[in-house]
């Protein structure tokens, strides 16, 4: 039997809808309504309307106001609940606490999962302002300073296989310059790159490494310059007290796990 005719055989239609949904609703930012779900997964709007319903009433989606759908946190909080994730978030947490504190900068740990970047923990700077990014938010591999960590201490075959997840194909279609970059972050030991979502800030990244010596997330500062605060860390004073957190958070991840 191919693979293809196993595939067939152990089909589950009704749990292919469900996800389908649940897929089609998470990339969607405001929500869609029953009709405009039914169109865009080409089924009628009965088949739809049960599903949805089991949907919500198990609490993975959510119905509006407006009446319109939207995927809940239940899924985010299942994924927080496996050990390891939950573990690592917890050594981190104090570890972010301290480096927000004493470089006066907000600070996220990222992960990669199945070559998606998701931010999985997130600590503001002590002041009344901040540039932060939300947990559970998705972050893009080839433009930011965790992507560039992550393929920067990849393996060849690892880099790979991110970059086909990324539509790029091979590192050879790498945007021009970045497989340089990728060299220089790996031998520093860190990223410091202008963001490129947000003017003025710099994306300040360094590795987690874990028990075997891969990395298992990154760390990353979106450095401002204080302007009110003459005596607040410089850019290379925080790149100092994230790669010491990183250090940290890699030896309590190595020591426990």
């Amino acid at each position: 039997m191919s693979i293809a005719d196993d595939a067939e055989r152990y089909r589950a239609p009704a749990l292919d809808k469900g996800l389908d949904i649940l897929e089609l609703l998470a990339a969607t930012d405001d929500g869609l309504s029953q009709a405009e779900i039914a169109k865009a997964l080409d089924r009628s709007p009965n088949e739809i309307y049960r599903m949805l319903d089991r949907l919500v009433r198990r609490d993975y989606v959510r119905r509006t106001l407006e009446d319109r759908y939207e995927v809940t946190l239940k899924l985010f909080e299942l994924g927080h609940a496996r050990p390891p994730m939950r573990r690592l978030i917890s050594q981190a947490t104090p570890v972010l606490r301290q480096f927000a504190l004493k470089a006066e900068q907000a600070v996220h740990l990222v992960v990669q999962d199945r070559n998606i970047l998701v931010v999985i923990a997130q600590v503001d700077g002590p002041g009344y302002w901040n540039v932060s990014i939300r947990v559970g938010s998705r972050i893009s591999l080839v433009n930011t300073g965790s992507g560039h960590v992550f393929l920067a201490f990849s393996t060849p075959e690892e880099r790979k296989l991110m970059l086909e997840e990324q539509d790029l194909g091979s590192p050879e279609q790498m945007p021009k310059g970045l497989v340089g970059r990728l060299d220089g972050v790996r031998e520093q030991g860190y990223e410091n790159m202008p963001s490129a979502q947000v003017s003025g800030v710099s994306n300040l990244s360094v590795p987690i490494f874990g028990p075997l010596g891969s990395v298992i997330a990154v760390l990353t500062c979106p450095y401002t310059q204080r302007l009110d605060k003459l005596d607040a860390p410089n850019t290379q004073q925080a790149i100092r007290l994230l790669l010491e957190a990183g250090q940290e958070i890699s030896k309590r991840s190595s020591n426990q796990s």
